[in-house]
């Protein structure tokens, strides 16, 4: 069973930078396409970022286009996303998932607040 934990949320100024983490468990890191999603109230969750399963492969979205990285340790069968001069529109719960998505999979997020 696929199991994916997502931490590194917290407070920063705008400008600021913090790196999300994705703990995969139950399947290698190579078996699936993962990717970060972010939602705010009232609205869609929305894709961030993915990794191809040979971590040779990433895409992100115009909105952070140059500003987060995605990457991954096979080692420690974890993803991250490293997120530089954020903004307060970048503000949401952001959760990790298999690309496509799977609704069994979502986890609690981790919140990311950006603001002054």
């Amino acid at each position: 069973q696929l199991h994916l934990v997502e931490s590194g949320g917290g407070l920063v100024q705008p400008g600021g930078s913090l790196r999300l983490s994705c703990v995969v468990s139950g399947y290698s890191l190579d078996y699936y396409i993962i990717g970060w999603f972010r939602q705010v109230p009232g609205k869609e969750r929305e894709g961030v970022s993915v990794i191809s399963g040979s971590g040779r492969i990433t895409y992100s979205a115009d909105s952070v286009k140059g500003r987060f990285t995605i990457s991954r340790d096979l080692a420690q069968n974890t993803v991250y996303l490293q997120m530089n001069s954020l903004k307060p529109e970048d503000t949401a719960v952001y959760y990790c998932n298999r690309n496509p998505p799977a609704s069994a999979y979502w986890g609690k997020g981790t919140l990311v607040t950006v603001s002054s």
